[in-house]
């Protein structure tokens, strides 16, 4: 079987990974220099990170959070608190090392080439010679993307994501705190004893945040860290979007070209990973009962995914809109309401097993 895979980012490279772990032959295309930012960061959750660990790459560096603390500014108090004893939740991982180190991997093997893309002629060239059983597109605003799949469920959030990388004295540092604040959520995220990841969500819809006056928020609402240095900032506009068809004969969208969500959650990339964990069991049972693979493959993996990641994303975005409606009304009630779910252990435990496997719970 031949695959090509367009994009270069994490999620081509550990699906890359995953099928050349099979002996699939695999060309990557690569559009521009990827540059991976040294100042972006991923969760990934105790079951997707088994995962990826048994079936795509070992990873080398990463970091455990044993406990999740969440938080409201208007109650000046702890609204939710997620903790398993002494299991895991989910592993830190910074994007750019986690990069190299599935780039170093797939250039050793032979059944893996990376291949530049010159020009727009590529793509109509690339379906005229028809030289793979499979394409898979993860590159977004391409020419397969606005001829395919642009047919999307889409909003928009007002909102920009700014990240950085905070280093501070040496802590014991396993616990994720994230604050609604009045302005967005900001999420602490440790990547190891001296260092921390940033993510603040921050609303564009009444207000225009320069650099300056994101790094003075991060200050106001650090919640314990004797800070060094502050990295430079990177920021994105926030958006999420569902398409409406997974594939087109044997091409199909993938990663941030099928789906994206709000980052308040942390699962964007986890939503990928349990679809290449999806799409890997579908392969590896027709190779496992000897039936040719094809573009059918992408029939089952539609059906079998569709659904799941349009109620996950809805429900990613319903926290979304029930903490920006909580920020806005004066009444306290349902913050105390909240404080009240958040710390009945039952519900805890479904919240935790739901963050970590999705709907498959």
């Amino acid at each position: 079987m031949n695959v090509c895979i367009i994009g270069d980012g994490l999620t081509s490279l550990s699906l890359a990974k995953n099928l050349i772990n099979k002996k699939i032959n695999v060309h990557i295309y690569q559009g521009k220099k990827n540059n991976i930012s040294p100042n972006r960061t991923i969760g990934i959750s105790r079951s997707n990170f088994e995962f990826f660990e048994k079936e795509i790459h070992n990873i080398k560096y990463k970091w455990r959070i044993k406990k999740i603390e969440i938080y409201s500014e208007k109650l000046n108090s702890k609204i939710i608190n997620f903790e398993e004893g002494l299991n895991n939740l989910f592993f830190m991982i910074k994007n750019d090392s986690l990069y190299k180190s599935l780039n170093k991997q797939l250039l050793k093997s032979k059944f893996y080439k990376k291949i530049k893309i010159k020009d727009n002629n590529f793509y109509p060239e690339l379906l005229k010679k028809k030289q793979y059983d499979l394409i898979i597109n993860c590159l977004p605003k391409n020419f397969i993307e606005k001829k395919y799949f642009f047919k999307k469920i889409e909003k928009k959030y007002n909102n920009i994501a700014y990240t950085a990388i905070l280093k501070h004295n040496k802590l014991k540092n396993n616990i994720a705190i994230q604050t609604f604040t009045k302005y967005g959520p900001i999420a602490f995220l440790p990547i190891s004893e001296t260092e921390t990841s940033i993510v603040y969500s921050l609303d564009t819809s009444r207000n225009n945040y320069n650099k300056k006056k994101v790094i003075d928020l991060i200050k106001k609402y650090n919640p314990k860290f004797i800070i060094k240095k502050i990295s430079k900032l990177d920021y994105f506009e926030l958006r999420s979007s569902n398409l409406r068809h997974y594939h087109y004969k044997n091409i199909v969208a993938f990663g941030d070209c099928l789906h994206k969500i709000h980052p308040l959650a942390g699962q964007g990339f986890n939503m990928t990973i349990r679809d290449i964990k999806v799409i890997s069991n579908i392969i590896q049972n027709r190779i496992d009962l000897g039936i040719q693979l094809d573009s059918t493959i992408l029939d089952e993996f539609e059906k079998k995914t569709k659904h799941m990641n349009f109620i996950f994303s809805s429900g990613v975005d319903s926290i979304f809109e029930f903490f920006n409606f909580q920020k806005k009304i004066k009444n306290q009630n349902l913050d105390k309401l909240l404080s009240l779910f958040g710390n009945n252990k039952l519900l805890s435990s479904k919240f935790i097993k739901y963050a970590d496997r999705g709907l498959n719970i």
